[in-house]
C-alpha cells in the first residue's frame, strides 16, 4: 500500500517556441524565388490531470522536475518547424495546484479528467516570408520564439468526501469506520493511531451510498498547527457535513461536553465557513456504559451543548455495532441537505 502524502513540491518548465527562419530561396528555374522562411513551432505545455485512480502525491517524492520539448526552428521552402512534445502530470482528484512562490491558485481539481495547462509552451517565431511586400520584396527579417515558461508548483491534495469524521484522538472514529465500510483503519489504545486520512464507503442500500474520511484527530491548538492539525483541518474543508464523535466516557476522565467544545473551538478558529458545515453529533463507545446510566448521560450531554428540549445526540457503539443504522441515515439525510 502506498503511503499518503499530501503536499509536494515541483519544478515544472515549458517549451520555448522555435525561432523564425530567414532564407532566401535561389533555384535555377526560380530566379526570382523570394523569401521562403518558415515559421517556428510552439514549444510544448505542461498539463496538469486530474486522475481518480490515484488517492496520494508520494510519487512527486521522487520526482520532482517535468520539463516539455522546445518548438524546432522554422526551415527553408515555408517549413513549419515541429511543435514540441508537452508534459502531463497526474494527480489525485482533489489535488490544488498553486503558484510555490506567490502563492497564486492555478487550478483546483475536483473532477476525474479536469485538465488545465499550468506552464504554457512558447509560441513560435514567424519567418520571413511574412515579412515580404509590394514594397520590401526580400526581407531578411524574423523573430524569435517566444520564452519558456518557469515556475515553481504547490501541490495540496485535499480529500473530497461526503462526512468527515471529527473528535479528539481515541473518539474511535477508526473503529467506526471498520464498522461501517470495508476500510481498515488501524485501531488501537493512544493517540494519533490515524496518522493519515482514510476513506471508507457506507453503501446504506443499492442506490445510496456515502463516503467517509476518518482523519487525524485533532488536540487543543490544532488551528494554529498544534499536533497534526493543519493536516487534518485542510481535509475536512472538502466535506460536504461533519460528523462530531465525542467519546461518552472518556478514560482520562475528561468531559465529553468540555471535548465537544474544544473541537468546536478548533474548528471556529481554523475557518468560519468550516465551522458552520452541518454537523452531527454522535456519542460514541456507549458499550462502556452501564445501560441505566445510559439516558441520564445523554439528556445531560443535549443540555449543557444548547441542544434543544426534546432533542438527543445519537449515541452508539462503533465496537458492537449499536445505534449505527440510526447514524448512517442521520448521516445522508444531513449530506442531501448540504
Amino acid at each position: 500500500m502506498n503511503a499518503f502524502v499530501d503536499t509536494a513540491v515541483v519544478t515544472v518548465r515549458s517549451g520555448k517556441g522555435g525561432d523564425g527562419c530567414s532564407h532566401l530561396r535561389r533555384e535555377k528555374d526560380r530566379p526570382k524565388g523570394g523569401p521562403d522562411g518558415g515559421d517556428g513551432g510552439k514549444g510544448g505545455d505542461v498539463v496538469v490531470i486530474a486522475d481518480s485512480h490515484l488517492d496520494t502525491l508520494i510519487e512527486f517524492s521522487f520526482r520532482a522536475h517535468f520539463f516539455a520539448d522546445d518548438g524546432q526552428r522554422g526551415m527553408q521552402k515555408s517549413c513549419h518547424g515541429a511543435d514540441g512534445a508537452g508534459v502531463e502530470i497526474r494527480l489525485p482528484v482533489g489535488t490544488v495546484v498553486a503558484d510555490a512562490d506567490t502563492g497564486e491558485v492555478l487550478v483546483d481539481l475536483v473532477e476525474a479528467g479536469q485538465r488545465a495547462v499550468v506552464a504554457p509552451g512558447g509560441k513560435g517565431g514567424l519567418g520571413n516570408e511574412h515579412f515580404k511586400g509590394p514594397l520590401k520584396q526580400t526581407p531578411m527579417e524574423s523573430t524569435p520564439g517566444e520564452p519558456a515558461v518557469e515556475r515553481r508548483l504547490l501541490l495540496e491534495l485535499k480529500l473530497i468526501a461526503d462526512i468527515g469524521l471529527v473528535g479528539l484522538p481515541n473518539a474511535g472514529k477508526s473503529t467506526l469506520l471498520r464498522a461501517i465500510s470495508r476500510a481498515n483503519a488501524k485501531v488501537g489504545a493512544y493517540p494519533f493511531t490515524t496518522l493519515s486520512p482514510q476513506l471508507g464507503i457506507a453503501e446504506l442500500d443499492l442506490e445510496r451510498r456515502l463516503v467517509f474520511a476518518d482523519l487525524p484527530g485533532l488536540i487543543e491548538g490544532a488551528a494554529q498547527g498544534a499536533g497534526l492539525g493543519h493536516d487534518f483541518l485542510k481535509h475536512v474543508e472538502r466535506t460536504r457535513a461533519i460528523v462530531h464523535l465525542v467519546d461518552i466516557a472518556p478514560l482520562d476522565g475528561s468531559d465529553p461536553v468540555e471535548n465537544w467544545r474544544m473541537i468546536r473551538g478548533e474548528l471556529l478558529e481554523f475557518s468560519a465557513e468550516l465551522a458552520e458545515k452541518p454537523e452531527l453529533v454522535v456519542l460514541n463507545k456507549l458499550d462502556l456504559v452501564e445501560p441505566e446510566e445510559r439516558d441520564a448521560r445523554i439528556e445531560r450531554f443535549a443540555g449543557a451543548i444548547g441542544m434543544k428540549k426534546g432533542e438527543r445526540p445519537l449515541a452508539i457503539s462503533g465496537a458492537t455495532g449499536e445505534g449505527l443504522r440510526p447514524m448512517l441515515e442521520a448521516a445522508w439525510r444531513l449530506s442531501e441537505k448540504a
